[in-house]
Order: structure tokens, then sequence, then C-alpha cells
């Protein structure tokens, strides 16, 4: 008796069409999934953006995890003396923990007797400067690139950030691309800065906004 009747016919043809169903579903699915915001995929760094070639960046890296990480607190000379080494323009008289991390040193400029605290970032994939006698403290982010989130490759962009002498960033700060901190200007902790604050102005919050004014010393 043969297998091949028209009900096995049939069911094979029923069979073949709900495959070929489920496989148009599946297509359509992943097709919807396709990226319309950001194609992570698609983005990469712009040429020459970070500054030095890949070896150089990979040499600091180790470095800052080895050398610099486990300098002893004092060793703020042989600190100072690598970050020279790998293109940082420092100031005389600067402190710098070792628990610090400074992403590109070569786009960072620290000036004279300024302190960096512990766990404080650097993230200097644009320039970063902190003026004469600037603190920045503990665990305090400061952010100099953003994406541009406009652009669906959402490639990276360099803004500047300068923190300017005098100024005091307390602790556990976020600071965001392109802001200016004024001279003598003071960040109460655990801030957001999203804009540039005026000189001697004392502001707070998230964001930040206006809640004092600085005066001179005697």
């Amino acid at each position: 008796m043969s297998n091949n009747t028209p009900a096995m016919r049939l069911e094979y043809c029923i069979q073949t069409r709900r495959r070929f169903l489920r496989n148009c579903a599946e297509m359509a699915r992943k097709s919807d999934q396709r990226p319309t915001y950001q194609d992570l995929s698609r983005s990469k760094a712009p040429p020459g953006f970070r500054g030095r070639s890949g070896i150089v960046v990979l040499i600091w890296q180790t470095i800052q995890q080895t050398l610099f990480a486990w300098s002893p607190q004092p060793a703020y000379g042989w600190r100072r003396w690598l970050l020279r080494a790998f293109g940082a323009e420092v100031g005389k008289g600067v402190l710098v923990r070792s628990t610090v991390r400074v992403t590109y040193p070569w786009k960072v400029k620290l000036g004279d007797h300024c302190w960096v605290g512990d766990h404080a970032e650097l993230y200097s994939l644009g320039p970063i400067t902190v003026g004469d006698n600037a603190v920045v403290s503990q665990r305090t982010y400061v952010c100099a690139a953003t994406h541009d989130y406009k652009d669906i490759t959402f490639p990276l962009v360099a803004k500047p950030v300068v923190i300017e002498r005098e100024a005091w960033v307390a602790a556990d700060c976020f600071i965001a691309p392109g802001v200016t901190i004024g001279a003598g200007a003071i960040i109460g902790a655990r801030s957001t800065v999203l804009h540039s604050v005026a000189p001697a102005a004392i502001v707070a919050g998230h964001p930040a906004e206006p809640i004092g004014h600085r005066s001179v010393s005697g």
C-alpha cells in the first residue's frame, strides 16, 4: 500500500506552508529590530581622536594599573614624573593620588599646586585643564567627551573641560563635557554640573544651581 496518499500529500503541503510562514515571520521580526536610534556596530572613534597610537595607549594603561596605582601615597613626585612622561603638562607641587585614573594624560594640564583626590577620574578623551591651586576631590568624574546622539553611528565628540584656578570641586561630583568652572568657584559634594559656573559662585544639586557666592579670603 502506497504511503503517498492524497491525504498525506495535503498534510505535507500544509506543514511546508506553515514552515514558510514561520520563516517569513522570523525575518520580519529581525527586520523590525534593526537599529533606529543608535547602531553601535557602525560606531568608531574619528581618525586621530586618541592623540597617540594604540600601542602608546596600551602602554599607558598598563603603567597606570601598575607603577602608578601601586605607588605609595607620598610618592607624588613619582606620579608627576609618570604623567609628564606620557605628555601631561604638570605644574610644580601637584598632588595626584595613586587611585586617580587618567584616560589620556597627553590631553591633561595640571596647574601649580592643584590637587586631584582619591578615585577621581579624568576622562580626558578631550582636553582637561585644572588650574593653579584648584581641587578635584575624591570620586569626582570629569568628563571631556560625549556622543552625537543625533547621528545613528553614535560618534564620539570631544568637549574640553576647564577647572580654573582656586576652584574647589567637592567629593563625588560629575562635571559634564564642555563645562568651565570659574576661578574660585565651589561645587558642592555629589553635584551634577551640566553648565559652566561663574567665578566665585557656589553651586550644588542635580543639576547644580547657585546657592551662594564665595568671599575673598584675607
